[in-house]
């Protein structure tokens, strides 16, 4: 077929408001080839193939697939994937392109419009702007949500390992969404777009009254996000299950502060509720009502040991940590780090000068105690040490690889 005639076909089909895959499966039958659509996040949108093994070829992106990405001025809704027996020109190519982001973008509109509404809730949930029970019920029902029996909120944080490609946020979000809507299917999910996160931080908002519900949903979507991204490394906090509206922006909060625990824990990639956070949920309402506050102790106590751990590669935070959680016993310490004990002694002075917090002390170590807290509620990572560092004796202590018991 001739360009004109093909193309003659797809806009007809275009202009029948056959929809999508009717589209596809035009330009599939005027180009004599096999065509496949995904949205930005890899999800399938048509496909128009000769055999489920092209289908399978196509989506793979397998021998002979060409895959182009279509724009809708500068954002990217999509992706075509295209065998053909003989190549379409250039020209027929970018009309291509431009006739399918086009329909594409029709199409998903009002899904688009729904996704703005409900990011639009969810962070003004986590940011306390919005508070008022009615005015939380309206925007509730303007989403098709039910919470006046119960809602909790998550927390979930993918961290890449490897680099990413262009929308890697938005896929690690309708993950997310999709894990959660296993358990509750009117979940909603939106990116939380906070300042200075480098991971992709996503709000899920599980509407429902029943704490085994919202717990099966928290680990459904980290068993989602595990099972489909690959590269990644994850922490998830869930809150308790709200009991009137007007508790979701606390809600809100409890899941942000339990993500912070659950990212800085020493084992790392956990799931954390916020009942287990311990301790932790004394610093809950610093945490929401007076970040600053809560920085500001950091910055007194713990903050010059990060800093050093950073600049020299060193582990004075994780030797602290594991210190406290020896009892304040040396050997103890020395023997989870698989180091020697004048290695811990010399760490620990080294903890005196750059704090100011002697570890003998009952206020010393009460303090170190908080200030470490207030890291994981921050969300404040432990930076790692080095393969060797200097000790007590000298000479330069190995470091193992061993992780805490």
């Amino acid at each position: 077929m001739s360009d004109l005639a093909a193309l003659d076909a797809i806009t007809e089909a275009v202009e029948s408001g056959a929809g999508l895959p009717e589209v596809v499966r035009a330009a599939a039958r005027a180009l004599e080839a096999s065509l496949a659509v995904t949205d930005p996040w890899g999800a399938t949108l048509a496909v128009a193939a000769r055999s489920p093994a092209e289908e399978r070829a196509l989506l793979g992106r397998g021998e002979g697939v060409d895959s182009a990405p279509l724009r809708v001025a500068d954002t990217v809704v999509g992706t075509l994937h295209i065998r053909a027996k003989s190549e379409p020109s250039g020209s027929m190519r970018r009309l291509l392109l431009t006739m399918i982001a086009s329909e594409v973008e029709r199409v998903r509109a009002p899904e688009r419009v729904s996704e703005t509404a409900a990011a639009d809730f969810l962070r003004a949930l986590l940011g306390r702007t919005l508070g008022d029970r009615e005015e939380i019920l309206a925007r509730a029902r303007e989403l098709s949500l039910e919470v006046e029996d119960g809602a909790s909120m998550i927390v979930a944080r993918a961290h890449p390992q490897v680099p990413t490609d262009e929308g890697w946020r938005g896929r690690v979000r309708a993950v997310a969404e999709r894990g959660a809507r296993a358990v509750a299917s009117r979940s909603i999910a939106a990116l939380s777009e906070r300042d200075g996160m480098q991971a992709a931080e996503v709000l899920v908002l599980v509407p429902g009254g029943d704490e085994a519900s919202a717990a099966r949903a928290a680990e459904a979507v980290l068993r989602e996000m595990e099972a489909s991204l690959s590269g990644y490394t994850f922490a998830l906090g869930r809150s308790r299950v709200t009991e009137d509206p007007s508790d979701l922006p606390r809600a809100a909060s409890e899941a942000l502060l339990a993500a912070n625990v659950a990212q800085g824990s020493p084992e790392g990639g956990t799931a954390l509720a916020f009942e287990e956070t311990g301790a932790y949920r004394l610093l809950l309402s610093a945490m929401s009502e007076n970040p600053a506050e809560l920085r500001r102790f950091f910055a007194e106590t713990v903050e010059p040991l990060v800093a050093y751990d950073v600049q020299y590669e060193t582990e004075l935070v994780r030797t602290l940590e594991t210190f406290l959680e020896a009892d304040g016993n040396v050997a103890g310490t020395a023997q989870r780090l698989f180091t020697h004990r004048h290695t811990i002694y010399y760490r620990l002075e080294r903890v005196r000068e750059l704090s100011g917090l002697d570890v003998s002390s009952s206020d010393g170590r009460e303090k170190l105690s908080l200030g470490l807290k207030s890291m994981r509620v921050l969300g404040i990572s432990s930076p790692g040490g080095p393969a060797s560092e200097a000790g007590a004796e000298g000479g330069r202590v190995p470091r193992r690889s061993g992780r805490r018991p």
